[in-house]
């Protein structure tokens, strides 16, 4: 049995879930598309990262008779003098890894870099190179300094990339040479558990590294989960569930008094257990008695990427490409929908804001969901210059959020499991407007397809469908907000 590094770093995230990688790889679901763009922006991020190293020598390997001969060209690549390698494979026994970069300080000394498109270094990358570190030791080496090359999300882009600036660089040797004891312990279990006929407890108590949000979705699909799971618990951790696991608690509903919860998770359970729908009519009331007509329901779609676009941007910064307006002038009044959708590869800020500023008025309430987001971009923006800022400044003094009652708990019910998020309030209040009939059905998607279509320049046999799709969605997303608003209205009759 060989044990890869991904092999290795997916068993610290469960057992199981690297046990069915060797064993029983269909259980597992595919790579979602919008899954594969974050695999795509960490090769992007590797590829500015490695010019760090402009004397590199790349082995790599693009099909599998090249990874079988990996081992021998890393070695022979070092043996010939190259003084760094990129994606040099390394093998001992039943040990291999792939490093993203080693650096040759003498004959049997390496220098060990991770490139990792986050912007710090994580404990996970901690276990990852410690796990190169043991592999490079097993085959004779020694390791002088491990490092990961970050992104650096201060650095501000004008002109060409700075790769100096747009990569950061952590040193975490003595951390990593204090996990090699701990991290062969961790190789002997994980290889005993691959080696294994059967499968591991499945349990989610067994997730390691923030992993039980993608471990419950494969847990769902290798055992029936009864409705009002403690699954279904808002804010779950593994702790919790070890809690409950031990006092044999299944249900939501059974949960006692005495189990420690946080504010949101305690409300779930309340609704839950009284199978009753929470509402604060007086709150409510409140509320809604400071907006001021005409209403402006607000969203925006962004793009994203690890290496800022434009000058003036950040990496990862949020830039607002589309925008969805529903304007609604009195009580009651006709609903007006305006909106504007970017589909050239420029900057959209300028004309987003143009466009916005035509159909915003000097009066009146700008109703959005989750204003830390929209607020955010309207404060980016109006560093375009003057004129944005002094727009965005007054805009968001008249925003109020819509999701404030949901996530206050001034309406609750179980049925939105613990969540304020539209994409859980409108199924529950508005089941007959759903998402599932459009070809884009929530966010990331919305980013990933726009970025791939105008910024890429692919689909262009299905661009103007696209474009059609990206609308629908962003103005549904308002639509939404409007029908939840006369139903907060309802519910005060």
């Amino acid at each position: 049995m060989i044990l890869s590094k991904s092999d290795y770093t997916l068993f610290l995230r469960h057992p199981a879930w690297a046990w069915l990688k060797k064993h029983d790889k269909g259980k597992l679901p595919p790579v979602s598309a919008n899954l594969q763009a974050m695999f795509d922006a960490g090769y992007l991020f590797e590829s500015y990262a490695e010019k760090l190293f402009p004397d590199g020598v790349r082995v790599g390997f693009k099909e599998y008779g090249e990874y079988l001969t990996q081992p021998t060209r890393t070695k022979k690549a070092i043996d010939d003098g190259a003084k760094t390698v990129f994606q040099g494979r390394f093998e001992s026994n039943n040990l291999t890894c792939i490093c993203d970069v080693v650096t040759k300080v003498d004959e049997k000394t390496l220098d060990l870099y991770e490139i990792k498109s986050s912007t710090e270094a994580k404990l996970i990358h901690e276990h990852d190179l410690a796990f190169q570190m043991v592999v490079l030791e097993a085959c004779g080496y020694t390791v002088r300094n491990i490092k990961v090359l970050c992104v650096n999300n201060e650095y501000v882009r004008h002109g060409d990339i700075d790769i100096n600036q747009l990569v950061s660089e952590e040193d975490i040797t003595a951390v990593v040479k204090e996990r090699r004891d701990d991290t062969k312990d961790h190789i002997g279990k994980a290889i005993r558990v691959l080696e294994s006929p059967t499968i591991p407890d499945i349990s989610p108590v067994h997730c390691g590294f923030d992993s039980l949000k993608e471990w419950l979705e494969i847990y769902r699909t290798l055992t029936s989960v009864a409705p009002g799971s403690i699954y279904d618990l808002c804010r779950l951790n593994v702790e919790l569930i070890e809690e409950l696991d031990e006092r044999n608690i299944r249900l939501i509903k059974d949960i006692p008094e005495d189990i420690k919860l946080k504010s949101q998770q305690l409300l779930q359970v309340q609704v839950t257990k009284t199978n009753t729908v929470k509402i604060e009519k007086a709150k409510i009331k409140d509320f809604l008695a400071k907006f001021t007509f005409p209403l402006y329901f607000l969203d925006y779609e962004t793009l994203s990427s690890v290496v800022p676009l434009f000058d003036g941007q950040k990496a990862y910064q949020q830039v607002p490409f589309q925008y969805s307006l529903h304007v609604m002038e009195t009580p009651g009044g006709e609903l007006k929908h305006y909106g504007y959708l970017h589909n050239e590869r420029t900057d959209p800020i300028l004309p987003i804001t143009a466009s916005l500023q035509s159909h915003i008025g000097e009066m009146g309430t700008i109703l959005v969901w989750y204003e830390s987001f929209e607020k955010g971009r309207n404060v980016e923006m109006g560093c375009t210059n003057e004129m944005c800022f002094t727009f965005y400044e007054k805009v968001n003094k008249r925003i109020l959020d819509l999701m404030t009652p949901f996530s206050q708990g001034w309406y609750a019910d179980k049925d939105f499991l613990g969540s304020a998020s539209i994409k859980h309030v409108l199924p529950v209040l508005i089941p007959e407007l759903t998402y599932a009939d459009l070809a884009i059905h929530e966010g990331s998607s919305a980013q990933r397809i726009w970025m791939e279509t105008v910024l890429e320049g692919k689909h262009e046999k299905e661009r103007e469908q696209i474009l059609k799709d990206l609308e629908e969605y962003c103005k549904l997303d308002t639509f939404a907000m409007v029908r939840i608003y006369e139903k907060l209205l309802q519910v005060l009759k």
